[in-house]
């Protein structure tokens, strides 16, 4: 059994499915430091001017913002932030080959006036997940295992409690990993590699690093093919 851990992210690109498609399990890890300027709330989008941020506002706690784990983060209601953020979906995608196959999805999404930041940001990548053709994985929050443990020793202890012998990394985890430690457990590990084909793109020139919507209303049915090939 395989096994992917990622912190839940707004949107996330192409290869942060790959990882889901490739595991059958698949772990937010939603109780760990929320990080102020990752990709927890925000995304990039292709624009006429330029490749562009969506970023969702999180309300603040005085100035121990980053302390606080990433489950915690609850969304501001002080800006129009679903509104601004569909209206550039439209403005930038509506002339996208299958936005019209997305846009009431995109218009359920940014219609409600979500509270918590991890939860609605994980349940649009499985939705995601779903549109990509992705049925086997298994979704799962670390927050709900209640495994104590840090770094390596950690990820160790959620790979066993879930049955997994497989870990599946993103390559700068390769930086703190202790493979030693996964090998003396049993555990086999993987790194990813984010070799991907360009695809058609709106305002050129292309650009690999954008939220997984822009391959969906370019290639609509056709999108696994420009990130798994089986």
């Amino acid at each position: 059994m395989k096994c992917a851990i990622l912190q839940p992210s707004y949107i996330p690109w192409r290869g942060y499915f790959h990882q889901i498609q490739k595991a059958d399990v698949f772990v937010f890890y939603d109780d760990v430091q929320y990080d102020k300027h990752g990709w927890r709330n925000r995304n990039r989008v292709k624009t006429p001017q330029g490749t562009q941020w969506l970023t969702i506002p999180v309300k603040k706690k005085g100035n121990v913002e980053e302390a606080r784990e990433i489950r915690e983060i609850e969304i501001s209601r002080d800006r129009p932030w679903t509104r601004k953020h569909l209206s550039t979906l439209i403005q930038s995608y509506g002339k996208a080959p299958f936005f019209d196959k997305y846009a009431p999805l995109l218009a359920q999404w940014y219609s409600s006036s979500p509270c918590n930041l991890a939860q609605f940001t994980m349940d649009l990548t499985e939705q995601l997940a779903g549109l990509l053709g992705i049925r086997q994985t298994r979704f799962v929050r670390s927050s709900e295992l209640g495994i104590p443990g840090h770094r390596t020793e950690r990820l160790i202890k959620i790979v066993k409690a879930l049955k997994c012998d497989h870990y599946i990394s993103g390559p700068s985890a390769g930086a703190y990993l202790a493979e030693d430690q996964l090998a003396a457990e049993g555990i086999t590990l993987e790194y990813m590699r984010y070799e991907y084909p360009e695809y058609p793109q709106l305002y050129p020139p292309f650009d690999a690093q954008v939220s997984i919507l822009d391959l969906l209303v370019m290639t609509g049915d056709d999108a696994p093919k420009y990130i798994w090939a089986d």
